[in-house]
């Protein structure tokens, strides 16, 4: 069976920590997204372009407090002051631990995704993208 895609809104910062290797692991407030899965990085403005992907390794959920705590221990590698007020007031975190990050070889615009997929709009936090997954990184690979 193939994985699950995701498109995940990003700021551009922690995409490209992500992308970088830097940032092991990615917050999100809300949801579930299983192992062994494909997340495509949308980045937010002012870059507005699908930039690479990671699968997720392990995933589990923690309280606020206790990421909190595990990011200021430097558990969570990649992960520090700046995650905290993201997931403050959350009362359960999906933690997914981010594994193969891969740079596409081109940017993907959001005008060429409007284009490839009528009426897209990127998503708050993250969506399904299995459909629309192959599309967009034969567009990547295009020069």
């Amino acid at each position: 069976m193939e994985s699950r895609k995701y498109i995940m809104s990003i700021k551009p910062i922690f995409g490209e920590q992500i992308l970088e290797g830097v940032k092991g692991y990615e917050l999100r407030r809300r949801g579930r997204v299983a192992p062994g899965s494909i997340v495509v990085l949308y980045e937010s403005s002012p870059v507005k372009a699908v930039v690479g992907d990671f699968r997720v390794g392990r995933t589990f959920y923690a309280s606020f407090e206790e990421l909190a705590r595990r990011i200021r221990r430097g558990e969570l590698r990649g992960c520090g002051e700046e995650d905290i007020p993201y997931i403050k007031g959350s009362g359960r975190v999906l933690v997914m631990e981010v594994l193969d990050p891969f740079r596409y070889p081109r940017a993907v615009s959001l005008a060429e995704l409007r284009i490839a997929i009528p009426g897209f709009r990127p998503p708050l936090s993250y969506a399904r993208f299995d459909r629309y997954y192959h599309l967009v990184r034969s567009l990547a690979e295009s020069f």
